[in-house]
């Protein structure tokens, strides 16, 4: 059965987004892949089912933080993958409305926990 709210997965390296929604989608997620912050804009303004964004800060830029202030503001929830585990970056991404920061590796089972709490 799949999950009707929609996960936006936001990153700048292709591979890793591609990796990410394969693995929702077999667990039966819906997932919308975006590799810009323009892009955010536009999953924001058409896609009202928009249930949970994962975001791979890994190569993008402080712009981003824009993009988490305006999912607070929207009260969609969002997670925050960080590729080395750092107190500044932690604390900056939760001050932003993030429920977790996961440093990667991701340990999937935990992921998948972690989401169906958020959507529950």
């Amino acid at each position: 059965m799949v999950k009707q709210q929609l996960l936006l997965v936001v990153g700048w390296h292709q591979r890793n987004v591609e990796l990410l929604a394969q693995f929702l989608n077999k667990e039966g997620y819906r997932t919308l892949q975006v590799m810009d912050l323009e892009a955010i804009d536009q999953a924001l303004a058409s896609q009202p089912d928009l249930g949970l964004v994962l975001i791979d800060i890994a190569g993008g830029d402080e712009g981003i933080w824009k993009y988490c202030d305006k999912l607070r503001v929207r009260k969609i929830p969002f997670l925050i993958f960080a590729p080395k585990q750092s107190a500044s970056m932690e604390q900056e991404s939760v001050s932003r409305g993030a429920r977790a920061v996961l440093v990667k590796s991701l340990v999937m089972k935990k992921l998948i926990s972690i989401i169906q709490s958020l959507l529950d």
